[in-house]
């Protein structure tokens, strides 16, 4: 076994030849050839101490990069904890989030249909008043041209009326002139008829009949006037 270990010629490395069958056990690791050929070179050119420290600084050297890798899986794993309870924390933040935004939106159209409503009840309202309004106007309007027509009926019935009584008088009183004019004519000429049938002789009686025959024509004239009146009313 001594001539596999192998140191170059000026004793800065060793050459160990490796075996083909690789050690299944830490037994039979530490049976290998390699490692027998290790110790007795070292026990052989008195390196216990110089293999010591350096198995020693191996040893911590990996001691500390397994401290580190697990310091850094834990770390990793707190990492990862952390982000898993961030994100849990973010989704329940969302969510809480979510369900207030859904409280905001139904209250934020509660109050859209709210108003809504109240503008719709506004609009039928001022629509109620403004056709309450338009017919108020219209009922008045025609009140009004009912009243002028009246008013304009009455006027014209009161011309006509006055119109008519106009002519009625106007008539009676052409009717009373004519009758007032046949009445003297006939009274005339009955004074002259008197007058051509009496006597010569008496002069002064004669002179005066005709005098007194202008009593009874008076009278006639009297009578046509009563009538007319009586006409008129």
């Amino acid at each position: 076994m001594a001539d596999k270990v192998k140191l170059s010629k000026d004793g800065s490395s060793i050459d160990f030849i490796q075996s083909e069958v690789l050690p299944t056990s830490l037994k039979k690791f530490r049976q290998s050839p390699e490692i027998e050929g290790f110790y007795r070179f070292v026990f052989e050119n008195d390196l216990q101490k110089e293999a010591y420290e350096i198995l020693e600084r191996i040893i911590n050297e990996r001691k500390a990069a397994k401290k580190a890798e697990k310091a850094e899986a834990q770390q990793a794993k707190k990492n990862e904890a952390a982000a898993v309870a961030a994100k849990e924390k973010a989704e329940k933040q969302a969510a809480k989030e979510k369900i207030l935004a859904e409280k905001e939106a139904a209250k934020e159209a509660l109050r859209l249909e709210k108003e809504r409503e109240k503008a719709e009840k506004m609009a039928e309202k001022e629509k109620a008043a403004a056709k309450a309004k338009a017919d108020k106007e219209k009922a008045m309007a025609k009140a009004k041209a009912d009243k002028e027509k009246a008013l304009a009926k009455a006027k014209a019935d009161k011309e006509k009326a006055m119109a008519k009584a106009k002519a009625d008088k106007e008539k009676a009183a052409a009717a009373k002139a004519k009758a007032d004019k046949e009445k003297a004519a006939a009274a005339k000429a009955k004074a002259a008829k008197g007058k051509a049938k009496a006597p010569a002789k008496a002069p002064t009686k004669a002179a005066t009949k005709p005098a007194k025959a202008k009593a009874p024509a008076k009278a006639a004239a009297k009578k046509p006037a009563a009538k007319a009146k009586g006409k008129k009313k």
